[in-house]
């Protein structure tokens, strides 16, 4: 019987959790063909466990830190590999034929699911050393053996990087390169507009990398638009695109409880924490809460109250 072919994601806390129900999301509205898997850890809260049930059609539980997980030993040598010996499981999903591998912080613009007829290890270049592919997004076949391989891998060597990018660059050096468009890294399209202008209305997945995930951006729901940092201005249609998603089918669901615990997803709001960190970043929200007219109104009354 010819076996299901699937997208895989990986979610180790809500906030990536509520990151892979956008994507899912966007996988389904862009109408793929293929299954939809997360591997989960039991770090991700019941009430998202049951959100992601109704969106990816396996929802699986990894937790490497059970001694019957056989990574688990590999993990007791290299323990700062935690989150990258979870990621290397998506090997052990046998009753796929052939999976794509996607970062829960990907958002599908278009149909990538030509992305099937590729081999084992098909993925984008890194944009900060070319020679080596970003590991947002691979395609790869399940099975065992490569499973064992790789932990006896990452136990030996390591990672060059502290994640799973070093692990699986080292173990396939003779990956195939596709083009960008399949993992348009969205937090560097502005380093070279002339080719984003060009070839960016080509993109069928945009990686939100960096520092700043869309879902601790600020959002406007009655306007429909992102507060965007200075820096991240040019994601403003894909980070629209995200929160279109998210409020339309996701965050129905998500009790307020878990909303809050995400930070930003406080909606049109901020705290005076991540307004701080932001400032710190050279990020200030130069639109909102730190706009020169709301600087002149806080100074003017800490002057009338000092004055009295």
């Amino acid at each position: 019987p010819n076996m299901p072919e699937a997208y895989v994601t990986l979610a180790t806390n809500d906030g990536y959790a509520v990151g892979a129900l956008v994507l899912g999301h966007s996988l389904r509205s862009v109408d793929t063909t293929r299954d939809l898997c997360i591997m989960i850890t039991p770090g991700v809260s019941p009430e998202i466990r049951t959100l992601l049930q109704g969106v990816f059609s396996n929802v699986v539980t990894v937790d490497v830190l059970n001694s019957n997980d056989s990574a688990h030993l590999s993990l007791l040598k290299r323990p700062e590999l935690g989150v990258t010996f979870t990621k290397l499981h998506c090997w052990t999903l046998t009753q796929y034929s052939k999976c794509v591998f996607l970062d829960a912080d990907i958002l599908a613009v278009q149909n990538p699911d030509d992305l099937f007829a590729h081999p084992e290890l098909t993925a984008v270049c890194d944009i900060g050393w070319p020679d080596c592919f970003n590991s947002g997004m691979f395609v790869f076949v399940p099975s065992l053996d490569t499973y064992g391989q790789l932990l006896h891998h990452a136990e030996v060597s390591g990672s060059f990087d502290g994640g799973d990018q070093g692990v699986l660059n080292t173990y396939f050096p003779k990956w195939h390169r596709i083009s960008f468009i399949y993992n348009m890294v969205a937090s560097v399209t502005y380093t070279y507009l002339p080719a984003y202008k060009q070839y960016g209305g080509n993109a069928k997945l945009v990686h939100f990398l960096g520092a700043l995930k869309p879902w601790q951006h600020r959002y406007d729901s009655a306007s429909g638009t992102v507060y965007t940092s200075p820096g991240y201005q040019h994601l403003t249609p894909y980070l629209n695109s995200w929160w279109a998603i998210y409020t339309r089918l996701v965050k129905p669901g998500v009790p307020e409880l878990v909303e809050q615990q995400l930070g930003g997803m406080t909606i049109g709001t901020e705290t005076a924490v991540e307004g701080r960190e932001r400032w710190e970043r050279g990020e200030p929200d130069y639109l909102g809460r730190d706009s020169f007219a709301n600087i002149q109104a806080y100074i003017d009354a800490k002057i009338k109250a000092n004055g009295k």
